[in-house]
């Protein structure tokens, strides 16, 4: 049975294995998702490097920016704004809005979170594998059989690993080639983790600002009510 050093989650299929003629191969069973996910979120979430027209800054995701609202008098002027419950709805929307792309983006992050161990892993087994494909010796590892049970397998050299990509899709690698791919994806996963953390951020500024506008919103309508409102009569 051919299993990568260190065993446990690496072999999780129970099953024997046996190479064709002349092949040295190992099966690494350890879900190369991160790569498609990442290819995903580095389309969604663009590069470092890209920038919002003019700016030099990037886009977040066209997440819109939430203006402060300085002058309350002109702005429920603007055509829309014609009373403060219309007003004060549209900032509520806008920041329900908000708060539904902070779940997406905190998803995200969990996800790229726990994904990025995992390649980091996968990579320290196929660095040591890389270190003895031209040993004589087997490699001495453990193959797991259930769960918490696993039986001792010796694993003769290798020069060719099967990696999951997810969706029951496995593809065979020579290693070195197999040690760039998740190497590249380990730099993108950490890349895109990077700009979900910055969006983030944003948005947090994002809510800041409607919740402030809301108040000088509110604060605004009970002045002028308070200005509209007669003045009591003071009895003697």
């Amino acid at each position: 049975m051919a299993c990568p050093p260190g065993g446990g989650a690496a072999c999780g299929t129970g099953q024997s294995w046996a190479p064709r003629d002349g092949e040295r191969r190992a099966f690494i069973s350890w879900d190369l998702s991160p790569r498609i996910d990442g290819m995903a979120a580095s389309r969604e979430l663009g590069t470092p490097g890209d920038s919002a027209a003019g700016n030099g800054h990037r886009s977040h995701l066209g997440i819109p920016e939430a203006v402060f609202v300085e002058d309350v008098d002109a702005f429920m002027k603007q055509p829309g704004n014609e009373s403060v419950d219309i007003v004060l709805k549209k900032l509520d929307e806008q920041y329900q809005k908000y708060k539904f792309m902070e779940l997406n983006l905190a998803q995200k992050k969990r996800r790229l979170k726990s994904q990025i161990p995992e390649i980091r892993q996968t990579l320290h087994i196929l660095k040591y594998m890389q270190r003895k494909k031209d040993s004589p010796k087997p490699l001495e590892t453990r193959f797991l059989l259930a769960d918490n049970l696993y039986c001792k397998a010796s694993v003769p050299p290798m020069d060719k690993v099967c990696l999951w990509l997810g969706a029951n899709v496995m593809l065979e690698y020579d290693i070195d080639e197999a040690r760039l791919l998740l190497e590249k994806n380990h730099s993108v996963a950490t890349s895109n983790l990077e700009s979900l953390e910055e969006d983030l951020d944003f948005l947090r500024d994002q809510f800041t600002t409607t919740e402030v506008n809301m108040a000088r919103v509110y604060n605004w309508d009970v002045k002028r009510r308070n200005r509209e409102e007669p003045p009591k009569a003071v009895v003697a």
